[in-house]
């Protein structure tokens, strides 16, 4: 049976798998002229979900609190190798403060298991870690802020996911990222900038990182070791750093094709391991692909399996009912359970035809997978 997978969300991958936005080849390119070009004090870096934005962020951070000469690094790039590009890399540098929710720590690299800045002491320890980013934190960052910085000239406040941030906590940063003391910094990544408040977005530059193409996507995940990787990169919405995460999950390409045929045969066995999110979110991308097959389109997440039209007007409620269930996912009062009537409603949706891959090995979750389609 599979391991117990990943929690999908955010562009937690990247913490994970410690990239380097300047090695990622459709993000080399923005950050060399962001670098080259900023004129702002913060900075708002969006784009689409699992292309870099964390990846991104941190090499902006990483790039200013280097502390090799300017005139010794091409394109103002980290250096990568003095002691403040190695704390960096180590969340451990005195002038950064990475502000995320306290259920990203450990996918960001920062420690799990320790409170995040302004948790209460007397917190239950059986509490689930928040979503959110908390106005405590940002109070604890404001205090950071002021302090002098310990080995750069400036300090840096990175914020990931900044939608994130809720009501209270958006209003608190407002006064210092409008009048930030000394020489301060921000960089707050989002893949929703719409959903953040007027005044923030107003504050900021915005860098808006680009879709990969296809075809660099595919050659820097066959690098990476990936076997058909434009199996994984479709599958992924086109998002590289997931289709990564898939891989190295244990999730291959055979195994994603022959996801249909086990999900029509109510094989439950197969995804005894998978986190009730992570089904809802593959069972939407199989129902989205099956509605345009029936109306003569080509599938966008399961090209090359054997998917079976339906009818529309059924399979457009199903995608409905995905979606109510999505909003609650994380809540289930039997997770056993709900995902047993998922594979049902799945398998009642119409059977495919059953083939020898779909007899093969139970599946292994793929990591985050939190595209929507």
């Amino acid at each position: 049976m599979a391991s117990k997978p990943d929690k999908p969300g955010g562009d937690g991958a990247e913490g994970r798998l410690g990239l380097d936005a300047a090695r990622l080849p459709w993000l080399a390119d923005t950050l060399t002229r962001t670098l080259a070009s900023q004129r702002s004090h913060a900075l708002l870096v969006s784009g689409p979900s699992g292309v870099g934005q964390m990846a991104f962020a941190l090499a902006l951070a990483k790039s200013w609190l280097c502390e090799t000469p300017l005139a010794d690094r091409p394109q103002r790039l980290a250096c990568g190798h003095c002691g403040s590009c190695h704390l960096v890399d180590e969340r451990s540098h005195p002038d950064l403060r990475l502000i995320v929710p306290e259920a990203l720590r450990g996918e960001v690299g920062l420690d799990a298991d320790e409170p995040g800045e302004g948790d209460g002491e007397g917190k239950s320890k059986k509490a689930k870690p928040s979503q959110e980013i908390k106005v405590d934190q940002i109070r604890t960052a404001i205090g950071f802020s002021e302090l002098t910085a310990g080995r750069a000239s400036t300090k840096v406040m990175l914020l990931h996911p900044a939608e994130a941030l809720n009501t209270i906590s958006a209003n608190a940063l407002l006064k210092t990222l409008e009048e930030p003391p000394g020489a301060l910094r921000f960089v707050l990544s989002t893949s929703s900038p719409q959903s953040l408040l007027p005044t923030i977005r107003s504050r900021c530059q915005a860098i808006v990182l680009p879709r990969p193409e296809a075809a660099p996507a595919i050659a820097w995940l066959a690098g990476q070791g990936v076997d058909r990787p434009e199996v994984l990169l479709a599958a992924s919405g086109e998002q590289p750093l997931v289709a990564l995460a898939m891989h190295q999950a244990g999730l291959d390409a055979a195994a994603w094709l022959a996801l249909p045929e086990r999900v029509a045969a109510g094989d439950v066995a197969a995804f005894g391991g998978w986190a009730l999110p992570q089904l809802i979110e593959t069972l939407q991308k199989l129902c989205h692909d099956r509605l345009l097959v029936s109306v003569g389109a080509a599938p966008r997440y399961f090209a090359g399996a054997r998917l079976v039209p339906g009818d529309v007007a059924r399979l457009t409620a199903w995608a409905a009912d995905l979606r109510r269930q999505s909003r609650h996912a994380d809540h289930p009062y039997n997770a056993g359970l709900a995902l047993e009537a998922l594979l049902a409603q799945a398998r009642d949706m119409g059977a495919a035809p059953r083939s020898d891959a779909a007899s093969a090995r139970p599946l292994r979750a793929g990591g985050p997978i939190h595209s929507r389609p």
